[in-house]
């Protein structure tokens, strides 16, 4: 098992409930549909990855392969994904133009589905024999 991912994994999830609650009852009369939408989108991702993580994590032992590197991946993706959503996403409300993050979010996406192809890959990749 990998427990600090277990734990990291725990904390994202508990976040996500913590925002998707936060959108769905405190930012439904203050921003756009189109910009709670799009932070409803960070919240699943967010939930999703998480759920992932601590799975992964949970059954790490299971695997030929260290895990480590490809969670820290994943982590990272769903950071800099989902954070950078909230932060756009909360613009207006905060007078603080998060416009820089724009290129983040792709990005951040592009590290969640890299580090799922590298889980990938490792799964069907033979295994020397010992």
């Amino acid at each position: 098992m990998e427990k600090r991912f277990v734990i990291i994994g725990s904390i994202l999830f508990c976040f996500s409930i913590i925002l998707g609650a936060f959108g769905a009852h405190a930012l439904k009369e203050i921003i756009s549909e189109q910009k709670l939408n799009s932070f409803e989108v960070g919240v699943r991702y967010q939930m999703f990855q998480s759920l992932a993580i601590i799975v992964l994590a949970l059954n790490s032992k299971l695997f030929s392969f260290r895990l480590t590197n490809i969670l820290w991946i994943m982590t990272a993706g769903v950071l800099l994904f989902s954070g950078s959503i909230y932060c756009l996403s909360l613009s207006e409300l905060s007078g603080i133009s998060f416009k820089f993050l724009g290129p983040v979010t792709p990005f951040g996406g592009t590290l969640l589905i890299s580090g799922w192809c590298i889980f990938i890959f490792k799964l069907i990749k033979p295994q020397p024999s010992t």
